[in-house]
């Protein structure tokens, strides 16, 4: 397994309206299968059930498809919704989607994104973070106990339930969806699992990450468990290009519909405005270190601030987003891919060392060279004289 930093990416998705949703969920796979091509580790897909833009209702079933296109990169779900649902449906259905990509599943969790998914449900919005807590509990214990377990709740019953069929993996990554608020980081905590930092592109989301993985570890020391920091993914939008400026030029208008239409437009979201300027507002962006944009070089400056600002973490995941054309963004990916990752990853160390060792010593080796050249030559002449 590579060392250093792994990468991935985040998929909500986040498509605007007007295009056909099942060309999208074609598109969606074909980026899953561009990313397993290019090296990427991981590959995250949300749960939404309502507002038009995040289309994908069951996470599991999309990265079944995925997983029939893909061979190495491992799938999460970002996030199952766990109080729109019984612990057991999400732990069995875990279970498959595990064997069925042949032991690359991770379950992500959150209680929910969307107020209007909840409200349809006939879920109270302020019920769902306590109740995202308790159904964790219930999940895991499914995935990891053999005996048959009971338990009685105000929104699900087991009774000595037990699942049939245990995941491929020994033992399956958990992570829980973290923004502002402590409780996803002291879920986190609580259970001993990863966490998945959702908001770090957001000016007050990206300096509270200290704040954030303190809680998580207050929480694991209460409850006797354990946070890895290895086991920390942070979301970033990004788009890489020629320069910083044509970078910024090419995400402007996906950008500015992006947040006028869908966050502020449809979602509403508290403390969001609408952009006036789309290039302005990417280059405010990238400046407070809410996105990565320009050129591989300056990813490698932003992931390495990033990594100082949190105090380290092991998983950086690519925002997928509609901002760019599928063309842009593949080449963006591709960037990364060549150009960011190997440095990050220390792919490239001995490569470096090699072609430092050779310059080094270049003019010996030549000399040595060229002698061994001569002496063949004269052997030659010696074993075959001219008549």
């Amino acid at each position: 397994m590579r060392q250093g930093l792994r990468f991935g990416a985040f998929l909500a998705p986040h498509h605007p309206l007007g295009e056909h949703p099942t060309l999208q969920f074609q598109r969606d796979l074909e980026l899953a299968a561009l990313l397993d091509r290019l090296q990427f580790d991981e590959f995250w897909v949300g749960e939404h059930h309502s507002a038009g833009w995040e289309t994908i209702g069951s996470p599991e079933m999309f990265l079944v498809a995925a997983a029939e296109r893909t061979h190495h990169i491992r799938l999460g779900t970002g996030v199952i919704s766990v109080p729109y649902h019984h612990p057991f449906n999400i732990a069995q259905r875990m279970v498959h989607l595990d064997h069925l990509s042949r032991g690359r599943a991770i379950l992500g969790v959150g209680p929910g994104a969307l107020p209007s998914d909840a409200v349809m449900l006939g879920i109270d919005p302020m019920t769902q973070r306590e109740r995202m807590d308790e159904g964790l509990g219930a999940v895991l214990r499914l995935l990891r106990e053999d005996e048959p377990i009971t338990l009685e709740s105000d929104w699900f019953t087991l009774r000595d339930a037990v699942l049939q069929l245990r995941p491929l993996q020994d033992e399956m990554p958990v992570a829980v969806a973290s923004s502002i608020s402590p409780s996803g980081m002291k879920t986190a905590g609580k259970y001993g699992v990863g966490v998945l930092s959702l908001a770090s592109y957001l000016e007050e989301g990206l300096t509270a990450l200290p704040t954030q993985w303190g809680f998580g570890e207050t929480s694991a020391r209460e409850h006797g468990q354990q946070l890895d920091r290895a086991d920390w993914r942070i979301v970033m939008p990004f788009h890489l290009s020629d320069s910083k400026e044509q970078a910024c030029r090419e995400v402007a208008d996906g950008l500015q519909r992006w947040q006028n239409d869908y966050i502020v437009g449809i979602l509403g979201t508290p403390k969001r405005r609408p952009f006036e300027d789309g290039y302005k507002a990417a280059r405010s962006m990238d400046e407070h270190g809410g996105a990565i944009l320009g050129t591989p070089e300056d990813a490698l400056e932003k992931i390495t601030a990033l990594q100082q600002l949190s105090g380290g973490f092991g998983t950086l995941l690519c925002f997928a987003h509609d901002w760019v054309s599928p063309e842009l963004s593949a080449r963006s990916y591709e960037l990364l891919a060549r150009h960011v990752m190997p440095q990050v990853q220390g792919l490239l160390r001995p490569l470096h060392a090699s072609a430092d060792r050779v310059q080094a010593n270049k003019k010996a080796l030549m000399e040595r060279s060229s002698g061994a050249i001569l002496k063949a030559i004269r052997d030659y002449n010696a074993e075959h004289p001219r008549q």
